[in-house]
């Protein structure tokens, strides 16, 4: 959101380890298929309808990915103001933004509290206003038994994530 109009996107994330994660517009049309990948330290944005891709290397700015769930997570167990609530069956992550600003001050992530599964976070102005929202429509959370690495963990559920 700015302060001129609303955009809404649909956008796929896919968080693959620390070093690799990738997300792809699904929608508006007009730019359905871009996707940017994270490799490392390298940045790919692919455009599959106009048949480009452009790859960044040692790219500087990797790490401000603010729309991306892990960000939040590692943001959140890192920032010593770190803290949560319980309001209307949820748990209310709240955070700090890593580089602040007056665009983007601070982070909430909403969690189920019946199922353990990330329903929305946002991203607030200094003051106070929603100006990123992001509504987690479906959660693949995937496991194997000899690579049990949790972003965090809900207590008194049966389900860890």
């Amino acid at each position: 959101k700015s302060n001129k109009n609303t955009n809404k996107y649909r956008i796929k994330q896919t968080y693959i380890n620390n070093e690799k994660s990738t997300q792809e517009v699904l929608e508006p049309s007009n730019i359905q298929g871009v996707k940017i990948i994270k490799e490392g330290t390298n940045l790919k944005i692919e455009n599959t309808k106009l048949s480009l891709t452009k790859i960044i290397e040692n790219y500087k700015d990797i790490t401000q990915n603010n729309l991306d769930l892990s960000t939040f997570i590692e943001n959140y167990k890192n920032n010593p103001n770190s803290k949560f609530k319980e309001e209307n069956d949820q748990i209310v992550m709240e955070t700090t933004a890593v580089n602040e600003n007056n665009y983007q001050k601070y982070k909430k992530l909403y969690i189920s509290k019946q199922n353990g599964n990330p329903i929305k976070m946002e991203i607030i102005d200094a003051n106070q206003n929603s100006i990123i929202y992001i509504i987690y429509n479906e959660i693949n959370i995937n496991q194997t038994a000899s690579e049990k690495i949790y972003a965090f963990k809900i207590f008194n559920l049966t389900k860890e994530i």
